[in-house]
């Protein structure tokens, strides 16, 4: 039992998505920063195109999982990784049991498809629709923006972190404190 399901906590999720380049990556390290400031606990989830190489053939880690071991991890002073080797694709859902419950808010980059609230950042001279998004609750973007939900440029970044803090945050870190 992942420790996620142990509390039954499971803190907002909120996703970043956005064409390649868009500015995704930016946007989140902004929102960390802002977010931590405000004291809240932040993880990142990053969702990856093309397969990952952090186990090199013929190094201990490779090794364990080769030798049938289901997961393996490496620590190291200041780091932790898990390398566990699976079938598919994991879904947004499974990879915050990963992280557990000990954030305020999780960011993820990319997951469109998942259910949970997006930011859809768009590139400036990028003509694609935000409608095809489910749970879109704001857009980021430098140019005029047709839509139904809160449109930020990308300096506003203070106040996108405002908005996100009273949509997501406030309510779940007073249940907190009681």
């Amino acid at each position: 039992m992942s420790s996620v399901e142990a509390t039954g906590r499971v803190p907002p999720i909120i996703a970043v998505v956005g064409s390649s380049e868009s500015g995704k990556t930016t946007l989140i390290e902004a929102l960390v920063s802002n977010l931590r400031s405000h004291g809240y606990r932040v993880a990142t989830i990053k969702h990856a195109t093309r397969e990952l190489s952090f186990d090199r053939p013929y190094k201990d880690s490779w090794r364990h999982i080769r030798a049938g071991s289901e997961a393996t991890l490496v620590v190291s002073v200041g780091q932790v990784v898990l390398i566990k080797p699976i079938l598919g694709e994991v879904t947004l859902e499974e990879a915050v049991r990963f992280l557990g419950p000990d954030y305020d808010v999780i960011l993820a980059e990319g997951f469109k498809r998942s259910d949970v609230p997006k930011i859809k950042v768009c590139k400036e001279l990028e003509e694609d629709s935000v409608s095809d998004l489910t749970n879109l609750i704001a857009v980021v973007s430098s140019r005029a923006v047709e839509s139904k939900v809160r449109v930020f440029s990308p300096s506003e970044v203070n106040r996108l972190t405002d908005f996100l803090e009273e949509m997501f945050l406030k309510t779940e870190k007073g249940a907190k404190d009681r």
